[in-house]
């Protein structure tokens, strides 16, 4: 099959994906919470951002290698942290690791993850990042951070925006819980999805491995949180102060939308600010991500890193002219999981690449630094 003819972009991805999972799988990945507000913001703010075409460039040369935090990358963009990706297809978490490594890009496991840093450790390379939701516990916090070093991963992602848990009504009503019970209600949605079925029943239902040593006892969780929520806390300045101190490598910290909070994080030491809403799966009440990122790009001389709501290769360089430094997506690789298992990973980063490449074409562009400015576009345009 010519995977260019028969799924030429992320959403043909998207659209298949939703025919082979489970409801409750598909509710799981591409729900918001509340009525997703936020989460159509996000796509509204970056819709909201145009170019003006350039002409009589001759051809180009494209060079999309990217440097941040001391590596240099491929591309301009990676695959974000996504809790239970194991849910979403067998080895889900070892799939992504691997493709990224391949294409040099970066790969981030969530703290959430149906594999552990530990699984992961003989497929990754420098390129691995760990992202920590915040032990409340100070000796699961040392070694967590621990375990993520030992087995490789050089760039620490702090989590910052997950207070509490949200309400995700979506999935709340899909009957998935953490971990997932197959009821009899579930079952009946995974008859119809037998490619899913038939991997899960090798592999088994996925759970957050990471937190198995750390879990003993604990129960009494709702719907839409894990056990994850009942290990966490809500960080401080302190806290990522300590981590700074911890972690000797790259750290970043995620979930940023104020600017001030962007030039507290400088004066802690941070890295880098990842800039998100966390894709609207948080709270219902915020600008899309896209919006802040030029007031954030202002208020610090941090690298920036992005996500929420890209959905192609036109996202990613409206991202970067913005002020993002990288781009990062996470249900757009879990869409060609489902859609193709795992060559689907890597059709996904050659869409990107294409998709970013044809349209650097058009605006007379090489390289992403090359970027013109951007020309606000309204609806109608």
């Amino acid at each position: 099959m010519d995977l260019h003819s028969a799924f030429p972009g992320i959403m043909d991805l998207k659209w298949r994906a939703k025919r082979r999972l489970p409801r409750f799988v598909w509710e799981y990945l591409d729900s918001g919470t509340g009525v997703e507000a936020t989460k159509a913001r996000n796509r509204a703010a970056l819709d909201r951002i145009g170019f003006l075409p350039s002409v009589l460039h001759g051809p180009l040369e494209h060079d999309l290698t990217t440097t941040l935090l001391g590596m240099t990358y491929d591309l301009p963009f990676g695959i974000a942290p996504v809790g239970m990706s194991g849910l979403i297809w067998p080895d889900a978490e070892g799939h992504l690791a691997r493709a990224a490594a391949r294409a040099n890009i970066p790969y981030c496991l969530s703290t959430v993850a149906a594999q552990s840093p530990e699984d992961l450790a003989p497929h990754i390379g420098p390129q691995a990042w760990f992202q920590l939701y915040p032990p409340k516990d100070p000796d699961i916090r040392r070694d967590l951070v621990e375990r993520a070093r030992q087995a490789g991963f050089k760039t620490l992602v702090l989590t910052v925006d997950v207070p509490v848990a949200s309400r995700r009504e979506r999935q709340v009503r899909s009957g998935l819980t953490q971990p997932p019970k197959l009821t009899p209600r579930l079952l009946a949605q995974v008859a119809m999805r037998p490619a899913w079925a038939m991997g899960m029943a090798r592999s088994g239902m996925p759970h957050m491995r990471t937190l198995d040593k750390y879990s003993q006892g604990l129960t009494n969780l709702p719907p839409t949180a894990h056990i994850g929520y009942l290990l966490r806390t809500s960080p401080t300045e302190d806290y990522v102060a300590w981590l700074r101190d911890a972690w000797q490598g790259p750290f970043v910290v995620k979930g940023v939308l104020r600017p001030e909070d962007g030039e507290r994080m400088e004066r802690l030491g941070v890295d880098a600010l990842w800039v998100s809403n966390h894709a609207g799966r948080q709270f219902d009440g915020a600008p899309g991500a896209a919006e802040m990122l030029p007031q954030i790009r202002a208020a610090t001389s941090l690298p920036l890193i992005f996500d929420s709501g890209v959905e192609g290769g036109l996202d990613i360089l409206r991202a970067l002219a913005l002020g993002a430094d990288f781009v990062m997506l996470g249900r757009a690789f879990h869409f060609a999981l489902a859609a193709l298992g795992p060559q689907g990973v890597a059709h996904a980063i050659d869409i990107l690449q294409k998709d970013i490449e044809s349209n650097l074409g058009q605006l007379g562009a090489a390289r992403a630094s090359d970027l013109p400015p951007t020309r606000p576009l309204s609806a109608a345009q």
